[in-house]
C-alpha cells in the first residue's frame, strides 16, 4: 500500500502452469485471498511510479473440496510499476486511463482454483483435472476520501471453463504511521460455466456416491482485511485474512465441503522506488548486454556452480542460448555501500538444435551488483545476482527431458535466477574509452521453486546455461 495515498464443454486443453502472464499488474490480486476472491487489495504497495518491487508471500487457505485439507503456497511477488504498465505478482496490464481519483486497466490475471493431477483429493478421483486458469479483464476503480469504488470483469482467456465473472468492491484504508490497514467487502457474481467447471461433476464423472451436478450461476462475498508496514529501507511487511462464504448453489456440490473458504497471508517486499533513478528517468545511464551459453552437464545444478565445483556443460544433446539484455539503474551504492541495483528485461533464443523446437525466452528481473573488492580500483569486479521472472515461446528441450524423466510437469512460467562474475575491459587493457564495458560469465538459471508456487505450475526442476558476455554502459 502506497504510505502517501491520494495519488492515484470444458475440458481443459492444456496443464495447469502453461499460462501466464506477458506484461504486468496490481500486487497479490488472485493469490492473497482465497484464489478467486480479491480484486487487486494492495495495487498501491510501489510508492514512487515507474518503480519495481521483488518480494514473497506465504498463503494457506482452505480447500473447499471434500477432503481436500488446508492448502499452502509460496508466491514470488514481482511488481512493476510504469506510467502505461504494470506487474503485480500474478497480473499484467495496461493502464488506459489514470488520474488521481480514476483508473481503467486492461489485464492478464491468473486464476489460481481448481486442482492438478498430481495432488488430487480423495473425492475427486477419476474426475478430469480442472487447472488455473488465465482470465483477461478490464477493471475501474474510483477512489475517493471515504473510500474506494472498484469492478472488474473477468472472461477465462485459456480456454479452461469459458466461464466469467463480475467483481464489485468497496475498501478504505486506514492509516496510522507506518501502518496500513485495509478492510474490504466484495461481491463476485460467477457465471454458471465457470462454477460448473470448478465445481461441477460431469455425467462421465458420477459415481453412486458423487451424482452428476452443476451448480450454474451464483454469487460468493468475500470480507477482507489487508494491511503493509513500512520498514527503513524500502522494505515492507505484508499481511492479510479473507473469509469467502460460497453461494448455496456451489455448497450443494457433492464435491464441496465447505459453506465458505477462509485464507491468510504474510509475507515482505523490497520497493527499489524508494530511491532515485530507475527506468522513468531518460538521463539515466543504459545497460546493453550480449550473451552466449551452453546447457550445463547432468548433476551440474546451480548450487554446484556458484561454489565452483561444477562448470560442465553437457556433451550430449547439448543445446544453446543467445540473448540480449537492456537494463537502467534503480539504486546506486545502495545504503552508501559499494552495491548497485539494476533492472533488466531481455529477450533469449533457445538453439534446442533439432532435439525441440527452437523458442524465446523473455526475462524480467532485478540485479545487484557488488564491487567492493579490494583490487576494484584497478580492475573493476563485479559480482551480480538477479532475480526476476522467465517466460519461454516453449518449454527448452533440457527443461521438458529432464522433467519427463523424474515424471514432473513443466511451466513456460518459472522464476529466474542470474549469478555473475565480469571485470571491466578497459582496465584490463588500459583503455579509459572501455572503462565501463565488462567482460564477464553468468548463469541462466530457471527455477520452478520446489515444486512450491501455482503461480509457477507447481514445477519443481527447471534448466541451468553457462554464458559468456560482454556488456556496455551508455
Amino acid at each position: 500500500m502506497r504510505p502517501n495515498h491520494d495519488q492515484h464443454d470444458q475440458t481443459p486443453p492444456l496443464r495447469p502452469g502453461r499460462f501466464s502472464i506477458w506484461l504486468s499488474a496490481a500486487l497479490l490480486a488472485a493469490f492473497l485471498a482465497p484464489a478467486h476472491a480479491s480484486t487487486d487489495p494492495l495495487s498501491d504497495l510501489l510508492s514512487v511510479p515507474g518503480s519495481a518491487g521483488l518480494g514473497f508471500a506465504v498463503r494457506a487457505e482452505q480447500s473447499p473440496y471434500v477432503g481436500g485439507g488446508t492448502r499452502y503456497d509460496l508466491l514470488p511477488l514481482y511488481l512493476y510499476e510504469g506510467k502505461r504498465v504494470f506487474l503485480h505478482g500474478s497480473r499484467a496490464g495496461l493502464k488506459l486511463f489514470d488520474e488521481e481519483s480514476q483508473r481503467v486497466d486492461l489485464f492478464l490475471d491468473q486464476r489460481f482454483e481448481g486442482y492438478a493431477d498430481d495432488r488430487l483429493p480423495p473425492s475427486l478421483a477419476g474426475m478430469a483435472e480442472r487447472g488455473s486458469g488465465l482470465d483477461a479483464g478490464v477493471s475501474y476503480r474510483y477512489r475517493h476520501p471515504w473510500g474506494t469504488l472498484q469492478a472488474e470483469y473477468l472472461q477465462d482467456a485459456a480456454g479452461f471453463s469459458k466461464g466469467s465473472e463480475l467483481r464489485l468492491s468497496y475498501g478504505y484504508d486506514w492509516r496510522s504511521g507506518r501502518l496500513v490497514l485495509r478492510p474490504s467487502l466484495m461481491v463476485a457474481a460467477r457465471s454458471a460455466r465457470l462454477n460448473n467447471y470448478y465445481y461441477g461433476v460431469r455425467p462421465g464423472e458420477a459415481t453412486a456416491t458423487r451424482p452428476a451436478y452443476a451448480p450454474g450461476s451464483g454469487i460468493n462475498t468475500t470480507l477482507g482485511l489487508y494491511g503493509s508496514y513500512a520498514l527503513d529501507g524500502g522494505w515492507r511487511l505484508l499481511g492479510g485474512v479473507t473469509h469467502t462464504l460460497l453461494d448455496s448453489k456451489v455448497k450443494a456440490s457433492p464435491i464441496v465441503g465447505k459453506s465458505a473458504q477462509t485464507g491468510v497471508f504474510f509475507g515482505a517486499a523490497y520497493d527499489f522506488g524508494s530511491y532515485k533513478g530507475g527506468w522513468t528517468e531518460e538521463s539515466s545511464p543504459t545497460h546493453l548486454k550480449l550473451l552466449y551459453g551452453k546447457s550445463t552437464a547432468d548433476g551440474c545444478h546451480l548450487a554446484k556452480i556458484v561454489t565452483l565445483t561444477c562448470a560442465s556443460t553437457a556433451k550430449v544433446n547439448s543445446t544453446r542460448i543467445a540473448g540480449m539484455q537492456i537494463g537502467k539503474p534503480f539504486i546506486e551504492r545502495l545504503n552508501g555501500w559499494p552495491v548497485d541495483i539494476v533492472g533488466y528485461v531481455g529477450v533469449l533464443q533457445h538453439d534446442d538444435r533439432g532435439l525441440a523446437p527452437n523458442g524465446l525466452q523473455l526475462d524480467a528481473f532485478m540485479k545487484a551488483y557488488y564491487y567492493g573488492f579490494p583490487w576494484s580500483e584497478r580492475v573493476n569486479t563485479r559480482l551480480g545476482l538477479g532475480v526476476g521472472i522467465s517466460l519461454a515461446q516453449r518449454v527448452p528441450y533440457t527443461e521438458s527431458s529432464s522433467q519427463a524423466a523424474r515424471s514432473r510437469q513443466t511451466s513456460r512460467l518459472l522464476n529466474y535466477l542470474e549469478p555473475s562474475i565480469d571485470v571491466s575491459l578497459g582496465d584490463l587493457i588500459g583503455s579509459r574509452a572501455l572503462k565501463n564495458t565488462y567482460l564477464g560469465f553468468g548463469v541462466s538459471h530457471r527455477s520452478g521453486i520446489f515444486g512450491a508456487s501455482r503461480l509457477l505450475g507447481n514445477a519443481n526442476g527447471g534448466s541451468n546455461y553457462i554464458y559468456t558476455y560482454l556488456e556496455t554502459v551508455l
